[in-house]
């Protein structure tokens, strides 16, 4: 069948809207109406019908046009009932006349929408000479590239060349497409001109590469961003960068590099743009990759506490298969140390010649050497990560064998065994930083008593634990075995004690000793006592293990024990799935290295988090997350699909993992038989209450299988994101990235007050305080406590208030504008100075610097829709201003509450026995306690952020207005006063520590 055409140029764009097509009219009154809409053939009007108008009535002529925007973003959208049933990636609106009245549509599919905007904006933008277009193709910039290739490629220089050789000249160009496809595409050409030849001129080799190799999308994005040229200059794509990618210090040079290192023609880099060929590869580069690069290396603070970290470790990880009957296997120990694992077992038996073997129990035909296995781990242990390596040792020796075990380990591991004794004096474990290479062992310990050469202690085998336990006769007595001193001497700060309960291990247990439990158990108390796991977990390490009914191997979602603060939480490594993509996408994060720092509020001494948390974490702000699924690339087959054909019907899936609050998922609608290029053009919008704790996970299925439907996935944690627009790199279901197979997407963050639906925005705009959310703060039931946490109530309200009312004005700026709330300030004020400069470039509004802020004021009359624009940027400014001066004080008595507050932390268990609290009112106390410092803490913090966010809005404001012309004449005086004030702004900025909580 033949393909469908591609849109490739703007008189593709032209072509289509003059063969017309079906939009609908959206009303103010919330009436929709379908109309037949065309553009004439001379390209000065736009038609529709039927329409009760006459003919002559029923258009809009071209050079009316102010301003094409896409998506829901005028008012008859904002306020139309119906606008929740309308697509958003579906619907533009024409603004028109000196008054921006708009005509709203709507389209049957983002790709026509998109069409229809890059066609208009093609028109306004050419409306002094609207004919450029129809010299067609042949003087466009790619076009004379593919010229000279195509002369390169023709030797005998005939201007024609064989099939065969045209075939293998486009697969060099892009080696994803199929032989077959782009036969097929010759063909299809070569018919439409009822050739017999199979030769192919220079012409149809022009056409089949711009049908083949054009992305839609991609050509879209190019148009916009380029201000309706059909490539990018270096100002272009220094704007995009900034505004868009989230780019910062971007300079002219460094994106003339780029525009040298991807633009394809000669004559593209010579004279500086980048065309749609080359700005593709630029957006399948991993400079557009989206995990954030500052993550590829270690980022976070490593000089924290063991315990206050995640750690990246495996279960039975001499094992290659299930642990019913999979052999052991020395690959296990190389593939997980690859891996960046920093906790792994060996199970140790007797062998025979009185050397240790590790074997699985439940095949006992094949073994391992101890030494062996020590070898390999001594080779690998810090290939990907440098920091300290974890051996939780199953011993299950002889007296006799665990000393040779000693001496192999001492022989082989050397000065990386870590056998300091723990220090009596201090409270938590040495951090990563201090423990860099050295190898740990995790075990059973004799007493201290050096006269004790060897003694019993409770058995390490877990499995056998879990089986006794389960069985009819089982007494609650644990199995013993006898332990050498010589082993015993080998573990220092991470020796295996048995957990009783909360209460008994916070008063008695050492902070070098961990806990292992069985997933069973820790699920059932990480459902009982949430609150208390997490405060358990700040001091001490946590180990937990899949259950023993898990014969096949099969993973337990490791989020669960995350959400507890559980750091060592034990992975099937040799199984694939979901929850093993979780957990390796974790660990993506901070180099790789094997260690996570925990979100401060699971850290923090005086804090207070539940894994169980169903809403908001007290002092953290929620972020909304907007993914939009633009397209995909070369979607493979499902592996294990049977018997059909080569055609697949995709669709994705964004699962949000995290606290319970954040879990989250949404799917796009199917894309019919594409595998090579769907385009899906579907946004979504995920609020997440605790983004340090989140992972995002794009899942690719198939929508008509038979027997597999899985094509790829990939996992990313929330913080590693990258905003803009991204290329996914795919892995496959056994965690391999998949070549050229990818899915392309725009990413924006933003926080709650500039999420959401555009109606719901406007309307919380308007009610303003009566909807607002307070973070409330807890009675204790102690008088002189709570009278101190009641002097921060008013503060804490004037926090909030601030940065709700200075968010809700950027919200309005932007709905004025016809942004959505994912755009930048920078956006904002292009598209306002656009409205703002007249037809003869000359501005109506000025930059006034007052008090270092920057005012725009107007050089003399201006329209009604520039004054409601002006007035609302007016608002955001003062507000903006209001916040900069105001936190710092509002902030300072916050922090006087907290630090007041926690005066009585030591204090609190005496003070609530003399008042007659004990038990649970007691423990409710320390619990509300816990909460208050947590809500100060984090408003604070917010305070904080939200000036220094603030105080970078007024400098970037100040750069766009100097940029985009709306100052004065330039004059020495005049561009003086603009640096001095941009210096005062980054004074502002520096100068922020008083506010340190």
């Amino acid at each position: 069948m033949p393909s469908e055409k591609k849109i490739s140029s703007a008189s593709d764009c032209i072509s289509f809207m003059q063969a017309g097509c079906e939009l609908k009219k959206v009303r103010p009154n919330s009436r929709i109406y379908n109309r037949f809409f065309t553009l004439d053939t001379d390209l000065q009007a736009l038609r529709w019908e039927p329409s009760k108008k006459d003919l002559e009535k029923a258009k809009l002529d071209i050079s009316a046009i102010k301003e094409i925007r896409l998506g829901k973003n005028t008012e008859t959208f904002r306020n139309n009932g119906l606008a929740d049933q309308i697509c958003e990636d579906c619907a533009f609106s024409i603004l028109h006349g000196e008054n921006y009245e708009s005509l709203d549509l709507v389209a049957n599919s983002a790709d026509v929408a998109n069409i229809w905007v890059s066609g208009l904006r093609y028109l306004v933008s050419r409306s002094k000479q609207p004919h450029d277009f129809m010299e067609g193709n042949q003087s466009t910039p790619r076009f004379m590239w593919l010229k000279t290739v195509f002369e390169a490629a023709d030797i005998d220089g005939n201007g024609i060349m064989l099939e065969d050789t045209s075939v293998e000249l486009i697969k060099q160009l892009n080696p994803t497409l199929k032989e077959s496809k782009i036969r097929l595409k010759f063909k299809e050409i070569q018919k439409s001109k009822e050739k017999l030849t199979t030769r192919v001129t220079e012409e149809e080799f022009c056409e089949a590469f711009c049908e083949l190799c054009t992305r839609p999308e991609v050509y879209f994005l190019l148009v916009q961003i380029s201000k309706n040229k059909e490539y990018l200059d270096a100002n272009d794509l220094m704007l995009f960068l900034e505004a868009e990618q989230g780019v910062t210090h971007i300079t002219e040079n460094m994106c003339l590099d780029i525009i040298r290192r991807y633009e394809l023609s000669e004559e593209g880099r010579q004279k500086g743009f980048l065309a749609i060929d080359g700005f593709t590869q630029y957006l399948l580069s991993p400079e557009c990759d989206i995990f954030d690069p500052e993550q590829k290396k270690v980022a976070q603070d490593m000089t924290q506490p063991l315990s206050h970290y995640y750690i990246n470790a495996s279960h039975n990880t001499y094992l290659i298969e299930d642990q019913f009957r999979g052999p052991a296997d020395i690959n296990g120990y190389v593939r997980a140390l690859k891996m960046g694992c920093r906790s792994i077992e060996l199970d140790v038996n007797d062998g025979s010649d009185n050397e240790p073997i590790l074997c699985n129990r439940n095949n006992m035909t094949t073994h391992l050497s101890f030494r062996s296995v020590i070898e390999v781990i001594n080779k690998f242990a810090f290939v990907a990560s440098e920091y300290p390596l974890i051996l939780c040792l199953g011993n299950h020796c002889s007296l006799a064998q665990q000393k040779v075990m000693v001496q192999q380990m001492r022989k082989v591991f050397g000065s990386k065994l870590y056998t300091e004794a723990p220090l009596p004096s201090e409270s938590y474990l040495p951090s990563p930083e201090k423990l860099k290479r050295m190898i740990i062992v995790k075990g059973k310990k004799l007493p201290s008593d050096p006269d004790v050469l060897e003694g019993e202690v409770t058995d390490e085998d877990e499995e056998a634990e879990m089986s006794r336990r389960m069985s009819v006769d089982y007494n609650g007595e644990q199995k013993q075995i006898w332990l050498c001193r010589e082993l015993s001497d080998l573990v220092s700060i991470c020796k295996s004690v048995q957990y009783r309960d909360f209460e008994l291990s916070m008063k008695s247990q050492n902070y070098w000793e961990i806990c292992s439990f069985s997933e069973t158990e820790a699920s059932r108390i990480a459902n009982e006592y949430p609150e208390d796991f997490v405060n358990y977990n700040k001091k001490f390490l946590s180990r937990v293990y899949p259950s023993a009914m898990r014969i096949d191997s099969s993973n337990l979602n490791p989020q669960d024990f995350w959400n507890c603060g559980c750091q060592i939480v034990a992975m099937n490594f040799q199984t694939p799935g979901p929850m093993m993509d979780l957990h390796t996408g974790w660990f993506l994060q901070n180099g790789g290295c094997g260690y996570v720092l925990r979100p401060s509020i699971m850290r923090d001494e005086v804090s207070y988090f539940s894994a169980n948390t169903k809403g908001i974490v007290p002092g953290v702000s929620p972020l909304v997350l907007h993914i939009k699924i633009i397209s995909g690339q070369n979607f493979p087959k499902p592996k294990g699909a049977c018997a059909k054909g080569d055609v697949i019907d995709p669709y994705v899936c964004i699962e949000i993992h995290g606290i319970p609050a954040d879990c989250s998922e949404q799917r796009t609608k199917t894309v019919q038989q594409n595998s090579d290029n769907p385009i899906f053009d579907e946004t979504f919008e995920f609020q997440v209450n605790l983004p340090e704790l989140a992972m995002i996970r794009f899942v690719v299925l198939d929508d008509d299988y038979i027997g597999d439907e899985f094509i790829g996935q990939y996992t990313i944690p929330f913080e590693c994101l990258q905003p803009g627009y991204r290329h996914v790199p795919l892995r496959s279901f056994v965690g391999d990235i998949m070549e050229h197979v990818t899915l392309f997407v725009h990413i924006a963050i933003t926080n709650r007050s500039g999420g959401g639906k555009p109606q719901k925005r406007s309307l919380s705009v308007r009610m303003g305080k009566k909807v607002r959310e307070y973070t409330m703060l807890r009675n204790i039931g102690l008088k002189t406590i709570d009278d101190i946490f009641k002097i921060a109530v008013h503060p804490l309200r004037e926090a909030i208030d601030m940065r709700e009312n200075m968010q809700n004005t950027i919200v309005s700026v932007k709905e004025l504008c016809g942004l959505p709330p994912i755009a930048s300030l920078k956006q904002c004020l292009l598209t306002l100075s656009s409205r703002l400069i007249t037809s003869d470039s000359t501005p109506s509004v000025s930059l006034v610097m007052k008090d270092n802020f920057p005012y725009l004021e107007p050089l003399g009359a201006i329209p009604d829709v520039q004054k409601k624009m002006l007035a609302a940027y007016d608002l955001m400014i003062q507000e903006s201003r209001f916040l900069i001066e105001m936190a710092d004080t509002v902030q300072e008595k916050i922090v006087q509450c907290q630090k007041a507050g926690m005066e009585f932390h030591e204090e609190l268990h005496n003070l609530g026995a003399k008042e007659g609290l004990k038990g649970r009112k007691l423990n409710k106390a320390t619990e509300s306690f816990a909460w208050n410092i947590t809500v100060l803490k984090g408003q604070g913090d917010l305070l904080k952020n939200a000036k220094n966010e603030a105080l970078e809005n007024m400098k970037q404001i100040q750069l766009a207005c100097l940029s985009c012309g709306l100052s004065k004449a330039p004059s020495s005086g005049a561009e003086a006063k603009s640096k001095r004030s941009l210096e005062a702004i980054e004074e502002k900025e520096g100068g922020e520590d008083s506010g340190k909580l």
